[in-house]
């Protein structure tokens, strides 16, 4: 069984610097390159920025306050559907950065005043069966860093495409790469 006491200060340290991790990362972008796509079926930067921003209000810390709280049921949500409900390409950058880091401030206070003991409680969730305050919380810090990897994937084929026919690939393999790209 997981320490709650020494995880929930470790995550707490964890979750901090997305904001500006994220922000300093997307600081030289134009606007065609916030909404470029790497590939048809990825996000663009100004996408994964939305994705977090919304997470951060409607899915790990609200699901863990449920169950911190003794709720009962989650809430359900659809993450992927929202990119093209909520016309995430269109949105302000600015504003979507600003959101993003006053949701992750509110949580940070927030987990500031949780019990440790009180994230050993779970509720049923319909596809994972119980679901624990722990295993939110674990799962919250990973998503932050499998989206700045996203990000930092999507940033190395923007960069590289804007300096094709450049040999950037001798850098390494760049995500993405589409038919018809030389290796």
């Amino acid at each position: 069984m997981a320490d709650a006491a020494a995880l929930l200060a470790e995550a707490r340290g964890a979750l901090a610097p997305l904001p500006g991790v994220v922000e300093a990362m997307v600081a030289d972008l134009d606007p065609a390159r916030w909404r470029a796509r790497p590939a048809p079926t990825e996000w663009a930067p100004i996408e994964i920025v939305c994705h977090l921003r919304d997470e951060e209000a409607e899915d790990f810390p609200a699901r863990l306050r449920v169950i911190v709280e003794g709720g009962t049921a989650l809430a359900p949500i659809d993450p992927e559907a929202w990119a093209e409900a909520r016309r995430y390409r269109e949105a302000d950058p600015a504003a979507a950065l600003a959101a993003l880091r006053a949701g992750r401030a509110a949580s940070l206070a927030w987990l500031a005043t949780v019990e440790p003991a009180r994230l050993s409680r779970s509720v049923a969730h319909p596809r994972l069966g119980a679901l624990g305050g722990l295993d939110v919380l674990a799962a919250w810090v990973a998503h932050d860093r499998l989206h700045v990897a996203q990000l930092a994937a999507t940033l190395a084929r923007l960069w590289a495409d804007r300096w094709a026919p450049l040999r950037v690939d001798y850098a390494g393999p760049i995500p993405y790469r589409a038919e018809g790209r030389r290796p």
